[in-house]
């Protein structure tokens, strides 16, 4: 019982060493949001948020569907 214990103890701190070796040598956080990411960019992949401000903004270009009184 001791033996699997201290072996599962062992292998939770090899991975958690292993987990933060890039944090430990660049320092800081690597940053896993979709803005942060330069290839979505690119291909014009955005955020929930951004994507729904960019649909609620009104579109200069669109033409009115609502026919007008007295005009065929």
């Amino acid at each position: 019982m001791e033996k699997i214990f201290l072996l599962t103890l062992l292998v939770l701190a090899v991975a958690v060493v292993m987990l933060s070796v890039g944090i430990l040598f660049r320092g800081r956080f690597s940053n896993s949001h979709v803005s942060g990411n330069r290839h979505l960019r690119q291909k014009g992949i955005h955020c929930a948020r951004q994507q729904d401000r960019e649909a609620r903004t009104p579109n200069p270009h669109a033409v009115s569907e609502r026919a007008q009184h007295g005009t065929r």
